[in-house]
């Protein structure tokens, strides 16, 4: 016999890690994340030749990639697999049949959470992690130059941007938001973005209530609202210089995959 329908809610609710204690991260910054939404759900519908269709020409130098909103790492790890079409059971990408360099910094703004991709990173050599709100420019700007300038590049070939704009929205209002998608379209060539549906951030702001928290800052004065993926877009293609290239689909839980290019930025690299 069926479950009834209060019951499946209750069912389905109790999966969410939002809604356990603790779960009231302001910030996204769920443990064990990639239990709930995994790694898997996203790149399968990413092409595994996806770099070598962006970047033809690429042998002579490292890729380098940004991964805002990193979390633990799982994420990161996944797309670094998948890209380079690396199987589980390789510990490291020596030996391996993909001829791309691949380089990802991922950045989280929970220390701990960082902490713990460290630990866990089979490519401790390719993929780094640091504790960095994206925010900051005080710290973001010598931090990402850094970076890019010991492969002697301005900006990075890649920035991933998965269900982050809605904590950036929320703590950050309308112009957050819009400042944040500026700042990523002028450090990349290609902005591979999941923006969170409208549903998600009245889903967010109600786990706030029910903990007993104040709610989100900016959550009510928002007017950027609706169909987040469609905004974003707008954001990007008319205000920040970026032309939509394609639409991965959707994922099992309703997020787009969008990746956009610059165009003030070709993508020979520096």
């Amino acid at each position: 016999m069926a479950a009834p329908m209060s019951e499946c809610r209750r069912r389905l609710e109790s999966m969410d890690p939002s809604v356990l204690p603790g779960g009231a991260a302001p910030y996204g910054n769920f443990p064990d994340y990639s239990h709930f939404h995994p790694p898997e759900g996203r790149v399968r519908l990413l092409p595994p030749a996806l770099l070598s269709q962006l970047f033809p020409n690429q042998h002579r130098r490292p890729l380098l990639g940004l991964d805002v909103g990193c979390n633990s790492g799982e994420l990161s790890i996944a797309l670094y697999r998948h890209l380079l079409g690396l199987q589980d059971n390789r510990s490291s990408p020596e030996g391996s049949m993909a001829e791309t360099d691949l380089r990802l910094l991922c950045c989280d703004i929970d220390n701990e959470l960082i902490e713990r991709a460290k630990q866990r990173s089979p490519f401790p050599a390719s993929v780094s992690y640091v504790t960095l709100d994206i925010m900051d420019p005080n710290t973001r700007e010598p931090l990402l130059h850094s970076y890019l300038s010991k492969f002697g590049h301005s900006t990075f070939d890649i920035c991933f941007c998965m269900s982050v704009t809605m904590w950036i929205h929320l703590n950050h209002g309308d112009s957050g938001l819009v400042t944040f998608l500026s700042c990523l379209a002028s450090k990349c060539t290609y902005l591979l973005v999941e923006p969170q549906p409208w549903k998600c951030y009245r889903a967010a702001a109600r786990r706030l209530r029910k903990l007993g928290r104040n709610d989100f800052d900016h959550f009510r004065s928002l007017t950027i609202t609706g169909d987040m993926a469609e905004k974003i877009t707008e954001i990007l293609t008319k205000d920040c210089a970026m032309e939509l290239v394609c639409c991965f689909g959707s994922t099992n839980w309703d997020r787009r995959l969008l990746l956009f290019k610059s165009s003030r930025l070709n993508t020979c690299g520096d």
